[in-house]
């Protein structure tokens, strides 16, 4: 009979064989091993959904069919080649792809164009064209209400909107009375405008503009 007295194992010995024996015993033989299946194809694209959606566009009747998933915005600009109103930030953030619908302004990358078949909408080259300018647009030259003019489109019809605003005693956040018409003023003009961001900052330039077409003193 072997004698094993005189055999040492240390502790750390006996755990490194276990783990061996623990490993080995976890990972199948390759005879058993079972065969990795192909990934299946992906699913082929659906294809979009097209309505037909009609629009009154600055006062002429435009028919588009368009994938319903199509915003106001691209159904302007890439549809109706009226490139006039931006895309900025498509986030509904900026203001610069501000028109107007059935007479109240809205930002046109936040809703579909399909949702709006029949209506009305007025975008910058609606209000006015260089030969004949919109009092809103001659005051923004005058008063110097852009610089880049990028956000400026945006920036036209929202004040056009809020001075229609103002005139049917539309409330604000600040204005003091929520039973009698509202004021105009510089604080009014500068909260109804707040969602129209100009990133050149000519913000006291555009409150000129804008208080003069009212009537006001600039």
């Amino acid at each position: 009979m072997d004698d094993f007295s005189d055999i040492k194992i240390s502790r750390r010995d006996l755990l490194i064989a276990g783990a061996i024996s623990a490993t080995a015993s976890a990972v199948p033989s390759l005879a058993g091993a079972q065969p990795v299946p192909q990934s299946a194809s992906p699913a082929p694209a659906m294809a979009p959904v097209m309505a037909k959606t009609s629009l009154r566009v600055n006062g002429q009747v435009r028919s588009l069919e368009l994938d319903t998933r199509t915003t106001l915005l691209d159904a302007l600009r890439e549809h109706l080649q009226l490139t006039g109103t931006k895309k900025g930030c498509d986030h509904g953030q900026c203001g610069a792809c501000t028109v107007i619908v059935d007479g109240r302004r809205i930002n046109s990358c936040l809703t579909l164009a399909v949702m709006h078949d029949g209506a009305s909408v007025t975008t910058i080259e609606g209000l006015g064209n260089p030969g004949k300018m919109h009092p809103m647009q001659a005051a923004f030259v005058k008063h110097d209400g852009y610089q880049c003019g990028y956000c400026t489109p945006g920036q036209i019809c929202s004040a056009v909107a809020v001075l229609d605003e103002i005139r049917q005693g539309i409330p604000s956040h600040v204005t003091a009375s929520l039973t009698e018409k509202p004021l105009l003023s510089a604080e009014e003009i500068r909260e109804r405008m707040s969602g129209n961001i100009c990133r050149c900052g000519a913000y006291s330039n555009i409150i000129d503009a804008i208080t003069e077409v009212a009537g006001g003193k600039a």
